[in-house]
């Protein structure tokens, strides 16, 4: 990973709270929390904001980027979309930190109707401390990057 500590979070409607929880919690581990929103409930598309934060992460603005939805899916699949973009969806603990592992993924994806807070919160945690191991894992990215 990078030195640059900064990690932009997005979600939909669907998300607001649990993307504030994780916002607040990744602030607390010493990242700079570029939270794009949105602020208020009303329904609104999450491509438009998993595309958004996929940019930051691409144009290298974001080192990092969380993204949520109702269930991580749909976000996911915009933000997969931009090019350098490499994203998944979380459920778990382990596949956050193999998806870093082995994936070289720069954005995770969280369903806020499939995972609570203090599971969520796990997941972000495996995510973040995990490293790339590159080596015959970096031929398969480079496959995806095609």
């Amino acid at each position: 990973m990078t030195d640059m500590k900064r990690i932009v979070l997005s979600s939909d409607h669907a998300a607001i709270e649990l993307r504030r929880a994780v916002a607040e919690h990744v602030a607390s581990k010493g990242w700079e929390v570029v939270d794009i929103g949105p602020e208020t409930p009303e329904s609104t598309h999450y491509p438009i904001h998993g595309k958004a934060a996929a940019e930051r992460v691409a144009s290298g603005d974001c080192a990092l980027g969380i993204i949520l939805c109702g269930t991580g899916q749909g976000i996911m699949m915009a933000a997969n979309k931009v090019n350098g973009v490499r994203c998944g969806v979380c459920s778990d603990p382990f596949s956050a930190r193999m998806i870093r592992q082995h994936n070289n993924a720069n954005i995770l994806s969280l369903g806020a109707r499939v995972v609570g807070e203090g599971l969520a919160l796990d997941i972000v945690d495996a995510f973040l401390s995990a490293e790339f191991e590159g080596g015959r894992h970096a031929t398969r990215v480079d496959m995806i990057e095609g």
